[in-house]
């Protein structure tokens, strides 16, 4: 079995903006030499997370209102306290979302669904240059 690893770079705003990555993915993929494996994506970091969703403006103002309901913003947390960065919120969102996700790919194509593609958020409360790292694994 093979292992090949590659990184995305990009910047991005914050304040939970979301980014499809799938065509990077399928890029990368691509120039990979693999045809039947899986990808894992990871954020070296504690304030992004990555999932898969149907990728419309509709569900993506669906999650920025859910994560404003259960994880509010402007709430005083005890990270903020102890560090006082303001993004004690950025944190609990990302580690409740995760820092990792694996995908399966069959004759050179990412198995995700008609509607699914895969998304990293970035929940941090300033612009940043973020980096993940995708480890492709198979044949």
């Amino acid at each position: 079995m093979a292992v090949v690893t590659q990184q995305i770079e990009f910047s991005t705003h914050g304040n939970a903006e979301i980014v499809d990555i799938t065509p990077d993915i399928r890029n990368l993929l691509s120039g990979s030499g693999l045809s039947d494996g899986i990808v894992t994506v990871f954020v070296p970091g504690a304030t992004g997370g990555v999932t898969t969703v149907e990728y419309e403006p509709g569900l993506v103002q669906d999650l920025n209102e859910l994560w404003e309901r259960i994880i509010p913003s402007n709430k005083t947390y005890h990270h903020d306290r102890a560090w006082g960065d303001g993004n004690g919120h950025s944190h609990v969102r990302a580690s409740l979302l995760g820092p990792s996700l694996t995908i399966p790919f069959c004759s050179g194509t990412l198995t995700l669904g008609t509607w699914q593609q895969v998304i990293f958020i970035d929940f941090d409360v300033r612009s940043r240059s973020r980096r993940l790292i995708l480890q492709f694994m198979g044949e």
